[in-house]
């Protein structure tokens, strides 16, 4: 989905909240969807949806709160804005710590919750951007042979081509070979870029000896 596709979906049992933030999102041009029980949301949820959440804290039955945490347990949780009634600082900042974007106390104004909306929306496109980046490191990782894994594991580790040769029980020029072809198959042209793509994928190389 293109970013043109970006909906802020609302979860409140308030009809007359869902009702005022879906009329201040078709002013500001932004896609909606509304859901007065959290139920109702999950039933219709569609992970690959991107967009955010604009969350009510208290609900029957299940928070605001547990339904920030069933999707971070599914691994599919979309960038959170909290609404509540009562400004509960304790709650406000264990929401935030599992990573909501703001906490916002009602009635909200307008210019405040457009902007928190533009920020998660701002962070939902940078991560999706992310993800892709990572699938496509990837997918380029997978042409390596295992030999050439290994030496870009020791190079990215700060081995030098010698000590690499020594480590491997082969050839120096062999190194320089198999370094050409990593540096080739991961798409990279200074070994500072192929330092920084083995930070991106957690891969910090094999200890040095």
């Amino acid at each position: 989905m293109n970013d043109f596709d970006s909906t802020v979906v609302i979860v409140d049992d308030d009809p007359s909240v869902v009702k005022a933030v879906v009329r201040l999102l078709d002013s500001a041009g932004l896609k909606a969807a509304s859901f007065t029980t959290p139920g109702e949301f999950l039933a219709a949820y569609d992970a690959d949806q991107t967009g955010c959440l604009v969350l009510d804290l208290t609900m029957p039955n299940l928070s605001g709160l547990d339904l920030q945490g069933l999707l971070l347990q599914a691994g599919c949780a979309p960038p959170i804005i909290f609404l509540t009634g009562t400004a509960d600082i304790p709650t406000s900042v264990k929401a935030m710590k599992l990573g909501a974007v703001d906490f916002l106390t009602k009635p909200v104004e307008d210019a405040t919750l457009l902007s928190a909306i533009e920020r998660a929306l701002t962070d939902e496109r940078a991560a999706r951007a992310r993800r892709r980046e990572l699938i496509g490191i990837g997918a380029r990782l997978q042409r390596l042979t295992p030999r050439e894994r290994e030496v870009f594991e020791h190079v990215v580790s700060g081995r030098l081509n010698k000590q690499i040769a020594a480590d491997l029980g082969i050839a120096e020029k062999t190194i320089k070979v198999h370094r050409a072809r990593v540096m080739e198959k991961l798409q990279v042209d200074s070994l500072a870029a192929l330092v920084h793509l083995g930070e991106r994928m957690g891969i910090r190389g094999s200890p040095s000896h």
